[in-house]
């Protein structure tokens, strides 16, 4: 029982990693596309 309990909370912390890591990649891939746009746009004009 105490086993479960101690393998469940392990997964809840591993998950909530996993989705904090997927959340700032989220986010470096949204600057990473304003630059690129930006860049074009200099470029453009």
């Amino acid at each position: 029982m105490k086993l479960s309990r101690l393998a469940s909370i392990a997964a809840v912390l591993a998950c909530a990693m996993a989705i904090s890591a997927c959340a700032n990649t989220v986010r470096g891939v949204g600057q990473d596309v304003k630059s690129t746009a930006n860049a074009v746009e200099d470029t453009v004009e």
